[in-house]
């Protein structure tokens, strides 16, 4: 069976973004540790880099490794929205969950305003071996948390102080096991965790 995968960068506190929605505070390090770092991840998750930057880093026809579909809150579209590109990911399957965007601005992007967690347990039982990416945001994640299976978590080494929470939903403590963990030059620490 499919799997939902969240796929998420952290600040020290918890924070996917900044109270408007900025995530270019987290540090990468110094030049060649921050190529470093993208060009690991970038060639273990070719799928997770928007579409627009692919072609930059030399993945323009990488295969999607371990997803064929994409989940986003409206927060997390948005910014692709505001630059003007309305299938961020258009090499994958694209889902935003909205009850106020409207109808889709793009053929390629589906908007549910219904219950996410029953758009999840449906793209589950569909035929494939290839997984669904949680992309964000908080809410969202918060309340898909019954539905998700492994999480891939990048922790910055900085304090946010204010911001989007990784989850923000109801208190309900949910247990998972670390699989692995790397840390790289610049700081950063990726954990990868399995539902328990």
């Amino acid at each position: 069976m499919r799997e939902l995968v969240y796929f998420v960068g952290v600040s020290i506190d918890g924070r996917i973004a900044g109270p408007g929605g900025e995530y270019d505070f987290y540090p990468q390090g110094d030049e060649r540790q921050a190529a470093a770092y993208s060009g690991w991840v970038n060639e273990r998750y070719p799928e997770f880099l928007p579409t627009a930057f692919r072609s930059a880093v030399g993945l323009a026809d990488a295969p999607n490794r371990h997803v064929d579909t994409v989940l986003m809150g409206l927060g997390a579209y948005r910014p692709a929205l505001d630059a003007g590109i309305t299938s961020p990911y258009a090499h994958l399957r694209q889902y935003v969950v909205s009850s106020t965007l409207g109808a889709s601005p793009d053929p390629a992007v589906t908007v549910v305003d219904g219950d996410p967690l029953a758009l999840v347990r449906e793209l589950k039982k569909e035929e494939g071996e290839k997984d669904i990416w949680l992309c964000g945001g908080g809410r969202l994640a918060g309340a898909l948390l019954p539905e998700i299976d492994r999480m891939v978590v990048k922790s910055y080494p900085v304090v946010a102080g204010a911001g989007i929470p990784a989850f923000d939903g109801e208190f309900d403590p949910t247990a998972f096991v670390v699989t692995e963990r790397k840390s790289f030059g610049n700081g950063v620490t990726i954990t990868w965790y399995a539902r328990r």
